[in-house]
């Protein structure tokens, strides 16, 4: 087949255009497996399609749970996978790496809370009704659950 100089450029402009107008974006693609069961009769295709979280992520739902080892004679919360305290200064609650000599020196027993909670003082009037000063020993020994 044979193009004359001035078909030239119109087949380029048109091949311009077309790939301009026709673009194929890997992100619109689908991942598409059928699986065919059966002799014919019943045809039944799966569709796997991208999305998601990834395999290594937590389930739809789930919660973190946090442990804290309360200690009713001094009123203070401390979270071991984090490594800090929670306790009350100036009737405001605080978070730190290290207690105050004070109530460091009147810790006292503690009992074992778990929690969804990453505040453990939000339950604080319960744990407090709970679990009176010197009388951890008595209560069911160390284990706490809050849904």
């Amino acid at each position: 087949m044979n193009i004359n100089r001035l078909q030239r450029p119109r087949l380029l402009a048109t091949a311009v255009l077309l790939s301009a107008l026709c673009p194929l974006p890997a992100f619109a693609l689908e991942l598409d497996i059928g699986i065919k069961v059966g002799d014919g009769a019943q045809d039944r295709r799966e569709v796997h399609e991208k999305g998601g979280p990834p395999a290594h992520a937590p389930a739809h739902g789930y919660r973190a749970r946090h442990h804290y080892h309360y200690y009713p004679s001094s009123d203070v919360y401390f979270d071991s996978a984090r490594g800090v305290y929670f306790y009350i200064s100036d009737n405001n609650w605080q978070m730190s790496a290290t207690l105050p000599l004070t109530l460091k020196a009147r810790l006292g027993d503690h009992v074992t809370i778990e929690m969804d909670s990453e505040h453990p003082y939000s339950e604080h009037k319960a744990h407090k009704s709970k679990y009176p000063p010197g009388q951890t020993k008595n209560k069911d020994k160390h284990k706490e659950k809050h849904q």
